[in-house]
């Protein structure tokens, strides 16, 4: 029924569980697995599961589920693929605008030539977010393999223009940086860059170093081990600690001082604050979803792979149907509960609180 929030489930589910009152605010869209790049981070480098693109029939039944919501929720483009990849990105924005949201996607910026952004703008697109991992060419090009930051930089500073000449709120443009040990340093540049393109945002995100419903056969250890050398936060690494550390309060100063809206990660348990018993470690599947490409219904981003905390499907019940059904309901009275789902247990936003 429209207006009706995610707790009505919960509710269904377990009267006795106290549970967040949110509303759904925002669904996260995989228009495509693919990608132009192989990162060293990616998932996909050990993956065997195939890739594909999402049908327009399958967008349809998000679109048609996000409808009965009052107000819409944003949708937010983005995932384990490229979306400018996806040959269909454009009309899916403007079919997201036309249904009353508003509309956010991600991209490495290397396919956005002034034909496409020129369409993403006359699309509707409200904020166009770049990931950038490093403000040099060397350690760019270390991590984001088969890309030049030279040729993203001028995609990135047309798109700006184009933006600025319209003279209108939107699209706006933010920046996504990835710190690790090795570009870490280089955070400050960032900033400095998003003041002089006019960037308002910037938002850092630490790798997360443990995932532990993995054993050390499975699939993902050959990422985690990178993962676990370039994370800032890693147990016991007072170095790395102290570099990122020096490197965030610079970068806070700086970004304070030129009006960049700047959001920093937690550099340990330490940081974070105190949660109440039976509180869940983050609202994520009480605020928002992820659609993958082929219509299957997760609760975040971060559950990678086939038969992990799959709540539902686009393609059948619909997007509605499976927020508001009863294995989407059982998932967050089980966050609430003394026994969280195994496969949030290792998230870094769960450690230390169940």
């Amino acid at each position: 029924m429209p207006g009706h929030s995610a707790d009505t489930t919960a509710d269904e589910v377990n009267t006795d569980t106290p549970k967040p009152a949110l509303p759904l605010s925002k669904v996260y869209v995989e228009p495509t697995s693919r990608c132009n790049l192989m990162c060293r981070t990616c998932m996909r480098n050990v993956w065997d599961e195939p890739l594909g693109n999402m049908t327009p029939a399958t967008f349809a039944r998000v679109i048609d589920g996000l409808s009965a919501f009052d107000p819409p929720p944003a949708v937010f483009f983005g995932g384990i693929g490229e979306p400018l990849f996806h040959p269909g990105l454009v009309s899916m924005v403007r079919q997201a605008k036309a249904a009353g949201a508003s509309v956010e996607a991600i991209t490495n910026g290397t396919l956005l030539d002034e034909r496409y952004a020129r369409d993403l703008i006359a699309a509707g697109l409200d904020v166009l977010w770049v990931s950038l991992d490093g403000a040099t060419p060397e350690s760019y090009a270390d991590v984001r393999l088969g890309a030049a930051l030279p040729d993203v930089l001028a995609n990135l500073a047309r798109f700006q223009a184009l933006c600025d000449s319209r003279r209108s709120p939107s699209p706006r443009m933010g920046i996504v940086f990835v710190a690790m040990k090795r570009n870490v340093a280089e955070l400050p540049d960032m900033v400095r860059l998003a003041a002089d393109w006019g960037v308002p945002k910037l938002r850092v995100q630490n790798l997360s170093h443990s995932f532990d419903d993995t054993g050390p056969e499975a699939e993902y250890m050959e990422i985690l081990d990178f993962t676990a050398a370039e994370a800032l936060w890693q147990e016991g690494d007072t170095e790395g600690r102290a570099l990122a550390e020096e490197s965030f309060a610079e970068a806070r100063a700086l970004a304070g001082r030129l009006g960049v809206a700047l959001r920093l990660p937690s550099l340990g348990e330490g940081d974070r604050p105190a949660r109440a018993r039976g509180a869940p470690g983050c609202d994520w599947p009480w605020r928002s979803s992820y659609v993958r490409h082929d219509g299957k219904v997760q609760p975040c981003c971060m559950l990678m792979g086939d038969g992990r905390a799959i709540l539902g499907d686009a393609r059948g019940a619909g997007f509605e149907g499976a927020w508001r059904g009863p294995a989407y309901g059982a998932f967050r009275a089980a966050l609430l509960s003394d026994a969280p789902p195994d496969v949030c247990r290792g998230c870094s936003m769960y450690r230390g609180v169940f």
